[in-house]
């Protein structure tokens, strides 16, 4: 199946995806900040910019699209179904990244803890029961 966008408009559509300052980033944030956690954002000391850093309990909170890091067992993370070599190969170069990183940071002393967007923050919805649940694991994770 062939795209339903002119390449034009894919390109336009595409440049509008943020890599920082996300809605599921947000919701993170915003929780651990009510919560007397305070973070770094993007810390750039650390290799890949990790999302949120917790220097306090040595924590790197990694909050990661569905879609884009390949989350396995997800129906956002699935991968796409119509022949895209170029969309496959970036989400896979995603997933490779994202393991280099998380063993960098773990050989460095670091507690990872990976936080997925679509289908445990529930970003989308305006109350979720879920990602409540999530939240407060999250903040018994950092603790421990």
């Amino acid at each position: 199946m062939t795209d339903v966008h002119t390449s034009k408009t894919r390109s336009y559509n595409m440049s509008h995806i943020r890599g920082k300052n996300t809605t599921p980033e947000i919701l993170v944030r915003k929780f651990l900040y009510a919560n007397g956690f305070r973070y770094r954002v993007n810390d750039k000391k650390l290799r890949g910019k990790p999302d949120i850093v917790i220097p306090k309990y040595k924590v790197i909170i990694d909050v990661r699209g569905c879609f884009w890091h390949g989350h396995k067992n997800c129906r956002f993370g699935d991968l796409i179904k119509t022949e895209s070599i170029l969309i496959n190969k970036r989400i896979e170069d995603a997933k490779i990244r994202d393991e280099r990183n998380i063993v960098q940071w773990m050989a460095l002393g670091w507690k990872v803890i990976i936080v997925w967007d679509r289908c445990e923050l529930e970003d989308r919805r305006k109350n979720s029961i879920k990602r409540a649940l999530v939240l407060e694991k999250l903040k018994k994770s950092i603790k421990n």
